[in-house]
């Protein structure tokens, strides 16, 4: 038997010390930052997947040069936040680098709008360099309700955090602009304890990963996924439809008593896939699940798994059975996902790894909006951007049920994506109304 692809790896990056390479300044990477660092080497273009927040001030509010003290504070606590993917002897590691945060002041080009100008930044983000950026902008126009604002992006590399980290980054940035704090409040001991926590947690992962891809687990996810494959096309160069690369249809409803179940949103994403690909095949759709390795400190970083949904398309959809269904894959949910590849391609599936649709879900009762000083922010959406998937459906749960779904529109016309939208809301419970 081959050894896993998570064992290979940690003898690799153990060889590197060996070779009298300096391995203790090279920290190694989690499953999930693999996959994100596979994914940008397989792009024609070299993207780097992107997590942006953005937050809407009132004008004047933001002091440029204390926040980008306070989130270099934050850079020289949480190595992930300072540290730049980096290939060693075909090895991927993290190497630390110096606490340093870009904070760009964006200027609107004429007749452009303040999120338009965002969007053109982040359009053009340069895989190399820090994972922690800022860019601020404003406009002249002004808010019927708010009044004149100015618009913060605060955006990370998805190798260097995944949502459960968000919160806490908002958080800590505002306690270090709060307390006027810089890279240089931050002890050497603070910092070296910081990074020996980090490099810990990323070994207990690996550790935990490299025992998920067993033989059984792996004979599970083969037999899983044989008959899954990849219906939707490569991204194309132009959009379909309309300028901005992507397409969005949304729904907000009360909250209903206890939530939407997740097996029952799966099933959701599954009518969405069958509208856009027709009934039949089986269609892989990705969600995160995970957490920190058990005994680690709460490091900030990327440790949640993608897990692969095969939804398939002809079959009736019973929530009972997708929800046994779920659980089963939740006792193997910890197997990394190019371990999932390689274990659906042995047991005959043609599937390239290739996501069809994503499923994220989030609760919102637990994320405040950024503080800086006395004012808080306004946190807002700002659409359009480019998206990894076909589709990508999004359900966050608070005194409402927000349902979003965004679409490459290089892959998907706006019509076909609405009506699947339309099939996603209709295939909900009773309860929660239609599109």
């Amino acid at each position: 038997m081959l050894p896993s692809i998570t064992g290979q790896y940690l003898a690799r990056y153990q060889r590197l010390g060996d070779a009298g390479d300096p391995a203790a300044a090279l920290l190694p990477v989690t499953g999930a930052q693999r996959r994100f660092l596979l994914v940008r080497a397989l792009d024609p273009a070299g993207r780097a997947d992107i997590v942006p927040m953005f937050f809407a001030f009132p004008r004047g509010t933001v002091d440029p040069a204390r926040l980008r003290a306070a989130a270099g504070h934050l850079a020289a606590r949480h190595p992930v936040l300072r540290s730049q993917p980096s290939i060693v002897r075909g090895t991927p590691v993290l190497r630390p680098q110096p606490a340093d945060v870009p904070l760009e002041q964006v200027a609107c080009a004429l007749g452009e709008s303040a999120e338009d100008a965002l969007r053109r930044t982040l359009a053009s983000w340069a895989a190399e360099g820090p994972p922690l950026r800022l860019f601020l902008t404003r406009d002249g126009a002004q808010d019927p309700v708010h009044g004149e604002e100015e618009l913060l992006a605060v955006v990370l590399d998805h190798t260097a955090c995944d949502g459960q980290s968000l919160a806490r980054i908002v958080e800590e940035l505002g306690a270090a602009y709060r307390d006027h704090l810089g890279p240089d409040d931050l002890s050497p001991t603070e910092a070296a304890t910081e990074l020996a926590a980090y490099r810990d947690a990323v070994l207990r992962q690996l550790d935990a990963e490299d025992r998920a891809a067993s033989p059984r687990a792996l004979a599970y996810w083969g037999e899983r996924l044989r008959t899954a494959h990849e219906q939707a096309p490569l991204p194309g160069r132009h959009s379909i439809s309309a300028e901005l690369p992507s397409g969005a249809a949304e729904l907000r409803i009360p909250s209903p008593v206890g939530g939407v179940p997740f097996p029952v949103l799966l099933d959701a994403c599954r009518a969405a896939a069958g509208a856009l690909f027709g009934t039949g095949p089986v269609s892989p759709i990705g969600y995160p699940w995970g957490g920190r390795p058990a005994g680690a400190e709460p490091v900030l970083g990327c440790f949640l798994n993608t897990v692969v949904f095969p939804a398939d398309t002809g079959a009736v959809a019973a929530p009972d059975v997708t929800a046994t269904d779920w659980w089963d894959d939740l006792d193997r949910a910890d197997t990394p996902f190019d371990e999932v590849v390689r274990a659906a391609r042995a047991g005959g599936s043609t599937w390239s790894g290739r996501l069809d649709g994503l499923l994220t879900v989030d609760d919102a009762r637990h994320r405040t909006p950024l503080a800086l000083g006395a004012t808080p922010g306004r946190e807002v959406h700002i659409g359009g951007r480019q998206v990894r998937a076909p589709f990508a459906v999004s359900a966050t749960q608070g005194p409402e049920l927000h349902l979003r779904m965004v679409w490459d529109r290089t892959v998907l016309d706006d019509a076909a994506a609405e009506d699947a939208f339309a099939a996603l809301c209709g295939a909900l419970p009773a309860g929660v109304p239609a599109h």
